[in-house]
């Protein structure tokens, strides 16, 4: 016995299958995200920074150089307005205020999830430290939201943004509503970095912090 479906199951079933193709289909966000985690090994880019209070308004800028190397190695050079290098060898984080002549090193353990830096290199999972949540498109830009969930961390949340499957702005939300936003431009990715670019020695005469007495051993 044959069964003919009324006009209005058909309508039900078609708006259906189009709501389950829609859901199945990959969002462009998390797909950059994803691509940029798992196919993307190392790269180099020049940056810009603004840091923006809770009503927008700007409260600081600078400019520099990252080199990325995963899983764990990084190092993010600011050349503008205060020279500093952070610097990730995979077991330390070492930060180094030229112009204070000042150095303080802690275990990158801790700082996971909590910096820009640590998260770009990719040394444990996203899923370990954020809720992700696609946002959309928004102008040229594919959006992710990572909610973190160690409230104690520095930042409440981070927005990266995507073009064209390439990383080129990140936006850094703290506990204050105070915003860190980073924009990305002449990324290489997949190249090889020297390995003295992820190692760094105390210059001599500067002062060293060292509480967690790593330089002990």
């Amino acid at each position: 016995m044959s069964h003919t479906l009324k006009p209005h199951a058909c309508w039900i079933a078609g708006i259906t299958c189009l709501i389950l193709s829609l859901a199945v289909k990959a969002s462009p966000g998390l797909d950059s995200l994803n691509y940029f985690f798992d196919e993307i090994k190392s790269f180099e880019a020049e940056f810009g920074q603004v840091i923006l209070d809770e009503t927008l308004t700007e409260l600081d800028r600078g400019q520099g150089k990252v080199w990325v190397e995963r899983p764990g190695l990084f190092r993010w050079n600011y050349e503008y307005p205060d020279l500093q290098e952070i610097v990730g060898d995979g077991s330390r984080v070492w930060i180094y205020d030229i112009d204070l002549e000042q150095v303080s090193v802690r275990p990158q353990d801790e700082v996971i999830g909590r910096s820009p830096a640590v998260l770009l290199s990719g040394s444990q999972s996203l899923e370990d430290n954020f809720s992700i949540i696609d946002i959309g498109t928004q102008g040229p830009y594919d959006w992710i939201n990572l909610v973190a969930l160690d409230e104690e961390g520095e930042f409440r949340e981070i927005r990266i943004g995507f073009e064209d499957n390439r990383l080129r702005l990140m936006e850094l939300v703290d506990h204050l509503e105070q915003r860190t936003r980073i924009i990305f431009h002449e990324m290489n990715e997949n190249i090889e970095i020297p390995e003295s670019r992820f190692q760094f020695i105390p210059p001599e005469g500067v002062d060293v912090i060292d509480e967690f007495g790593l330089l002990d051993s």
